[in-house]
């Protein structure tokens, strides 16, 4: 495939035709678990308030956006997620059903999606939502150049800086919505992920009950892996002090974040992002995490959240988590992750990917 460049001071304000490519797992916005989709609705629905013409390609039959919607397969495939077949069956109907004239660019949320794009005449930008090392940065080490690849934080970009970058975008949430508290929560600490020992439920358990304080653990707890690691590592820890709440829905969740005395983050990965951090900031509630991944991007110490070197220091700043102000939380979320800052970052993105790159598609072997 050849990729051509248009002069740098080439412009156009129109508005712009995007084919915005999702998983199949789950629908947009999701009903339950789902950051990923729950950003990309936010994201669909301001630019299609732009005036853009947005065509969502997903699984299934329904989705809850303005824009227009074509499915690859009748049924949402979340019960397979994990498995490469699936992804990629979706991906080639993409191919089939996406006519390249009616397009000025893809933007695309799969894993894989970068590798498949080199097929495509129509430019592509493509947010990466992993951490892009190990065998997933092998993937995306291998995205064809005229491929731009968005980061989603400055360290995941670091993470792996000689992939084809073509900028960052933090994710967002549309906060107009969400009801937030006005004063300190008194309720218990929660913990909000899937099970995995990359989220730290049992650093969680320890913590809250070095800081004397009660802990909800509210998490989705699916997959194989997860339930596993849910009945032989977290469940002989529980006791009287910890609830668990496992597979909440959207309304569930808000309720717990608006509740909470705050949110714990003891991550034990290089997290790319972690958008609860900036849902549990929407609704006023302050964080407590360890200085992992994204974590010192979306957490202001000392105005939003605690955040902590070592799992020891973690009780102390449970402690002192209620003396924050939920409105400070809610202004940083609102300044820093609206979707109308989300959706202006990736229009500049487009615009320079669509209109300064002219691709040939490779011929088909």
């Amino acid at each position: 495939m050849a990729v051509h460049h248009l002069p740098a001071d080439r412009t156009d304000e129109r508005p712009l035709r995007i084919a915005m490519v999702v998983p199949p797992w789950l629908s947009v916005p999701p009903p339950g678990y789902g950051g990923l989709e729950q950003v990309v609705a936010g994201l669909v629905e301001t630019l299609v308030g732009h005036g853009h013409a947005v065509t969502v390609f997903g699984a299934g039959q329904h989705h809850g956006t303005p824009a227009h919607f074509v499915s690859t397969v009748a049924d949402l495939q979340f019960d397979r997620l994990g498995e490469s077949l699936p992804e990629l069956a979706h991906l080639s109907r993409v191919r089939q059903l996406l006519d390249p004239a009616d397009f000025d660019l893809v933007h695309d949320h799969t894993t894989i999606g970068p590798l498949v794009a080199r097929r495509r005449t129509v430019p592509t930008v493509a947010t990466v939502h992993g951490n892009p090392v190990g065998e997933y940065g092998d993937v995306l080490g291998d995205t064809d150049r005229g491929v731009g690849l968005v980061a989603i934080s400055n360290t995941q970009r670091r993470a792996n800086p000689r992939l084809p970058w073509v900028g960052t975008v933090h994710n967002a949430m549309d906060v107009r919505d969400i009801p937030h508290k006005r004063t300190t929560g008194g309720g218990p600490v929660l913990w909000l992920a899937r099970f995995s020992p990359d989220k730290g439920p049992e650093v969680a358990i320890r913590a809250c009950r070095a800081a004397g304080l009660p802990l909800t653990l509210a998490g989705k707890c699916n997959e194989p892996a997860e339930r596993r690691y849910y009945e032989q590592v977290v469940a002989p820890m529980l006791d009287e002090d910890v609830d668990v709440v496992l597979n909440a829905d959207r309304q569930e969740t808000l309720r717990m974040l608006l509740h909470a005395r705050c949110l714990i983050m003891p991550i034990q990965w290089e997290e790319p992002f972690g958008m609860v951090m900036v849902e549990a900031m929407a609704t006023g509630t302050p964080v407590v995490a360890l200085n992992r991944g994204a974590v010192p991007e979306l957490v202001r110490p000392g105005v939003t959240g605690l955040i902590c070197e070592r799992a020891d220091e973690l009780p102390a700043a449970l402690g002192a988590a209620d003396r924050l102000d939920p409105a400070a939380c809610v202004a940083h979320v609102a300044e820093n992750f609206s979707t109308e800052r989300m959706a202006r970052g990736y229009e500049e993105i487009y615009r320079r990917q669509a209109l300064t790159v002219v691709r040939e598609p490779i011929a088909a072997r």
